[in-house]
Order: C-alpha cells, then sequence, then structure tokens
C-alpha cells in the first residue's frame, strides 16, 4: 500500500513538472474556450495571460473580426467593449465601421505564431483598411487583406492614408482606457504635421513600432482593479517627457535611422533575446497555471 501511494504521488508531482517544460504556447493554443474566472489580465503584455475573457463576436453592427481561424478574438471586457465604441466611432468618419484582427487567445499567453505581446487580453489589431462591407463570409476573411498606409522606402504614408485614418486613431488615443498605439514611424511624422497646434497631447500615445504599416495596434491600460496586470514602464508620458512625441520620432528615424551620421558606426546587435514562443510554464506568472487549469 505504501509503494502504491509513494507512486501515486510521484506521478502527481511529475505531471506539473512535465507541464512546467512544455513551450507554453503550445498549452494556451489547446484552449478553444476561456477559463471560467473573474476577467483578470495576469502578467505583462508580452509574459502573461488571462482569465474570464469573452469573445468579441464575429460580426457585430459595426465590426467584423478577421482571420477567425486563429481563434484570437478573445479580450478583457473593456476591451471587447472599446473595439466595439471605435468601430461605432468609425461611422461617424464616414467609414461602414472596422475590420479587427488579432486581439488574443481565449486564455491569452504565448501564442505558436506572430505576435509577441496580446497575452493579457488588452492588445488588439485594427485594420487600416476601410471596410466596404460587414457581411464577409469566413472565407472572404482569410483571404482579404488590408492596406499599407506607409510607402516601401519607409520615409512618408501612402496614397492609402487619408484623413479619415487620421481621425479614426485620434479619436483612439484621445479614450483614457487607451495606454498606447503602435504605428509605422512615417504615420506618426505625418499625423504630427496634419494635427492642429493646441490639441495635440493625444499624439504623445501615437507611437512608432516596424511592422504596423497595415493596421494599428492598441493597447489598453490595466483596468481599474487587475491587480495581478503589470502597467507597462516606462510609461508614454516618460517616454515623449510629456511632449507630443513627435520632435524624438523625426529625430530618430529620420535622422539616426533612414540618414545615419556619416561615419557613424553600426550600432552593435543586442544579446538575442528569448521570444515568448520559447517560453515554458515555468516563464510566466504562477497565476497562470490556475488559469490553464480552470474550467
Amino acid at each position: 500500500m505504501i509503494r502504491i501511494i509513494a507512486a501515486a504521488l510521484a506521478l502527481s508531482l511529475a505531471a506539473p513538472a512535465a507541464q512546467a517544460e512544455q513551450l507554453a504556447n503550445q498549452l494556451f493554443a489547446a484552449h478553444d474556450r476561456p477559463s471560467q474566472q473573474q476577467p483578470m489580465p495576469v502578467g505583462a503584455y508580452a509574459k502573461g495571460c488571462a482569465a474570464g475573457l469573452v469573445q468579441l463576436a464575429e460580426t457585430g453592427p459595426t465590426w467584423q473580426a478577421m482571420r477567425l481561424s486563429r481563434g484570437r478574438n478573445w479580450g478583457h471586457p473593456e476591451t471587447v467593449r472599446f473595439l466595439q465604441e471605435l468601430s461605432a466611432a468609425a461611422t461617424q468618419l464616414g467609414w461602414a465601421g472596422l475590420y479587427i484582427g488579432d486581439i488574443s487567445q481565449p486564455r491569452g499567453g504565448p501564442m505558436s505564431s506572430g505576435h509577441a505581446s496580446h497575452q493579457i487580453g488588452l492588445d488588439a489589431d485594427v485594420w487600416m483598411l476601410p471596410p466596404k462591407r460587414l457581411n464577409l463570409s469566413r472565407a472572404e476573411r482569410e483571404e482579404i487583406s488590408s492596406i499599407p498606409v506607409r510607402s516601401a522606402d519607409q520615409r512618408s504614408v501612402t496614397e492609402n492614408w487619408t484623413p479619415q485614418h487620421h481621425a479614426l486613431l485620434r479619436a483612439a488615443a484621445s479614450d483614457p482606457r487607451v495606454d498606447r498605439i503602435f504605428v509605422a514611424a512615417a504615420v506618426k511624422i505625418e499625423m504630427c504635421k496634419s494635427a492642429t497646434r493646441k490639441d495635440r497631447n493625444w499624439l504623445q500615445k501615437i507611437r512608432p513600432v516596424a511592422g504596423h504599416d497595415t493596421h494599428f495596434h492598441v493597447r489598453l491600460k490595466c483596468p481599474k482593479g487587475a491587480r495581478l496586470c503589470e502597467t507597462q514602464s516606462p510609461t508614454v508620458a516618460e517616454l515623449s517627457k510629456g511632449g507630443d512625441g513627435c520632435d524624438e520620432t523625426r529625430m530618430w528615424w529620420v535622422t539616426d535611422y533612414l540618414n545615419p551620421p556619416k561615419g557613424s558606426k553600426p550600432a552593435e546587435p543586442e544579446p538575442r533575446a528569448r521570444h515568448p514562443r520559447e517560453y515554458t510554464m515555468a516563464d510566466l506568472p504562477a497565476q497562470c497555471q490556475d488559469v490553464l487549469s480552470s474550467r
């Protein structure tokens, strides 16, 4: 009897240990439903998970979720509300609504492809393509692509960029729930040129990040009471030193990146950091184990 109990105990201890060594993205991708827990972002945007996420409906009166085969149209309730409200605001600009890209997996966590972030239900991609209609089939949503609003040489916006894009991004950045929005550097520079002189504080939330020429990436702040959510540091205000971030973008992108000073040495490559796709459960907050094992 003692041997049987010892063997059972060894097996029970071995299961979590084995899971801790398995890639976390495989474990989270295996779930197609959220955890039956109170909504809670757990950890950091690029190292965490999420309890109690809700699904953005595949189609709504002013939106459609794209690439449904990925199963990434899940978010914190506040994120889903924000996207629904922003899509309604888009209709006031003359658009039919919005095409919504990836938000998070049903339980958040690292993904098997694509994003490093989008792990805690507070990130969402919005396509730059103004919808012509909101009755796309599932198959059409896999085939259709968004449009680039940044030129191939990365120096300017394309003819696809419109005043409506500017107004939509301003509406999103002006929402107090939003922490920051990632766009192509050329988009940030163009918005700095066309924004009025008086009201420019919202521009500090528009941050230039490579890889955002066909969509913009909205990141919400940790919701009130979300005690397990890690606020991103540095804050946007610290990054732009309380200003609109326009001068620093022009200096970094145009002067340092596109036209590096003559005689300057290329920057030394930084040591390779582990990608979230390489994380195991041991790398994530301990509460993510509960999220994963919850019904």
